[in-house]
């Protein structure tokens, strides 16, 4: 007995444009017209981190290390900055501050400002 076909389920894929506004209404109609679904919806990123707003600066921090490869031990040993604070930064219990946003920043190959 043959069974029931399975609908294909299709790949979405996002797309963002730049071009002439008095064009926009025209590429969206065609896009319609291929299948394509307006989706006009985002979601901030700190929305997506979930996390609480103090902890923010040591969730940044937690993704830049992973991001390096870099454990807490060794972060430590390019810092200077004990292992225990970095956890706590990492875990909220500990602020970061702009000196040390400096430095993380430096270890870990990206523009201090992103902790603040």
């Amino acid at each position: 007995m043959l069974e029931p076909m399975r609908k294909r389920h299709t790949r979405a894929i996002d797309l963002r444009f730049r071009g002439p506004e008095e064009k926009k209404d025209e590429a969206i109609r065609a896009l319609r017209d291929l299948g394509f679904v307006e989706e006009s919806h985002s979601i901030p990123w700190r929305e997506v981190l979930n996390h609480p707003e103090d902890e923010h600066p040591g969730a940044i921090l937690a993704g830049a290390r992973c991001k390096e490869g870099v454990t807490q031990r060794e972060l430590a040993g390019m810092t200077g900055i004990p292992q225990r604070h970095i956890s706590e930064i990492e875990n909220g219990k500990r602020g970061l501050g702009k000196e040390r946003a400096k430095i993380f920043g430096e270890a870990l190959n990206i523009d201090y400002r992103v902790f603040m």
